[in-house]
């Protein structure tokens, strides 16, 4: 299993923009294979970054899951809005793999 976490840098002016991305995607993302953990969007501290995380078995089943979520009427229309609006300035994809256990220990 592998976690893709996305890094956003956006427009702090249009935080409510980013909140509704996100609201679709949490529809669109589940529906096309990935196991979505969550968008976190600023709150205190910086008011320019936010993040996308998600689970996926692999890279191969991400790239399968990027064709469906390319192909998806939410997925589309998402892409589409994020373009219109320009409220996402940067975004970085880092992909990383669980080498602990989550909780730790059992005792």
């Amino acid at each position: 299993m592998l976690t893709c976490i996305i890094r956003y840098q956006i427009d702090p002016t249009k935080r409510d923009q980013f909140a509704e991305y996100a609201r679709n995607w949490s529809q669109a993302i589940p529906r096309c294979g990935a196991d979505l953990i969550g968008y976190f969007a600023p709150h205190e501290g910086s008011s320019t970054l936010a993040y996308g995380i998600y689970n996926i078995e692999s890279l191969a089943a991400y790239e399968a899951y990027r064709a469906r979520l390319a192909e998806d009427p939410l997925g589309k229309r998402n892409y589409a809005f994020a373009q219109a609006e320009k409220f996402l300035l940067r975004e970085d994809r880092t992909w990383l793999k669980r080498v602990s256990d989550p909780h730790g220990p059992s005792r």
